[in-house]
C-alpha cells in the first residue's frame, strides 16, 4: 500500500472554526487535488477514510467540514443547521470557497487540477463552486441534486457526474428532473447515474444513531459509485499526464 500522509486543518467559515481531515499522496512533486465534502451530518470518519483512499491513488485530498468539527447525529438538530444552509447559495459558496483555499494553500496541491466531489449536503456545495464560476476540472455530487438560482448554470466550467438512488425519497424524480433540465439547458456536459433500488445515502455504511426515514446503505451500489468518482477523476484530472 502506498505510503501517506495525514493532518487535521483549521480554517475559518461560516462564523466557525472548520476541522479538515487533509490527505497527501507519497513523494514531494504536486498532485492534481480533490475536494471532498459530506453527508449534512458533517465529516466523520467515512469521508476521512474517502480522502485516505484518494491520497493512496495519487491526489491531494482535502474532507472540509460543515459544521465546526462537529457531527450531527440528531436528525433534527442536522436539519436545522442543514436546512437554512441548502437554501442560501451564498453561504454554501463561502463554506466551499473556505475549503477550497485551504487546499490551494496546501503546497503539494496543483492549482490549477482540483476537482470537487461531495455528497448530499457537501455535493451540493461542489455545485454552488461551479455555479459560481470556480475553476475546477471536474465536479462530482451524491445525493445533493440541488438546483441553483436561475441561469447560473451557465458558469458551470468542467464535466458534472451525479449519483442518486432509484428509491430516493429526499431526491425524487421530480428533482432529479429539475436538476438535470438545469444542466442540460446550461449546456453542461453532465452525466447522472441512477442506482436502481437505492435509498438516500445508500453510498454510506450504517451509523449507530438514528437518521432519517429514506435513508439506507447499499454496499453493492456504494461500491459502484465510488468507481465511478474514481473514473471522473481519472478522466478529468490525470488522463493529460
Amino acid at each position: 500500500m502506498t505510503t501517506i500522509t495525514t493532518r487535521t486543518v483549521e480554517y475559518p467559515a461560516d462564523g466557525l472554526t472548520m476541522i479538515g481531515h487533509l490527505a497527501l499522496p507519497a513523494g514531494v512533486d504536486r498532485r492534481p487535488a480533490v475536494l471532498l465534502g459530506p453527508e449534512g451530518m458533517g465529516l466523520s470518519d467515512v469521508e476521512r477514510r474517502r480522502a485516505d483512499a484518494l491520497a493512496e491513488l495519487g491526489y491531494v485530498a482535502l474532507a472540509f467540514d460543515l459544521h465546526g468539527g462537529r457531527y450531527l447525529d440528531d436528525p433534527g438538530e442536522m436539519l436545522a443547521r442543514c436546512m437554512p444552509l441548502l437554501a442560501d447559495p451564498d453561504r454554501m459558496r463561502d463554506i466551499g470557497h473556505a475549503a477550497l483555499d485551504t487546499l490551494r494553500a496546501e503546497p503539494r496541491a496543483d492549482p490549477d487540477r482540483i476537482a470537487a466531489v461531495g455528497y448530499g449536503t457537501g455535493g451540493a456545495i461542489a455545485l454552488e463552486l461551479g455555479r459560481a464560476g470556480v475553476d475546477l476540472r471536474a465536479i462530482g455530487t451524491v445525493n445533493g441534486l440541488i438546483t441553483g438560482r436561475p441561469g447560473e448554470a451557465a458558469r458551470m466550467r468542467c464535466p458534472v457526474w451525479a449519483g442518486v438512488g432509484s428509491e430516493d425519497p429526499i431526491m425524487p424524480p421530480a428533482q432529479r428532473e429539475a436538476f438535470t433540465a438545469e444542466m442540460q439547458a446550461a449546456g453542461v456536459d453532465w452525466r447522472l447515474v441512477v442506482y436502481g433500488g437505492a435509498l438516500h445515502a445508500f453510498h454510506h455504511p450504517p451509523v449507530d444513531h438514528t437518521t432519517l426515514p429514506g435513508v439506507g446503505y447499499h454496499p453493492q451500489h456504494a461500491q459502484r459509485a465510488w468507481h465511478d468518482v474514481v473514473g471522473l477523476l481519472s478522466e478529468c484530472l490525470t488522463s493529460a499526464e
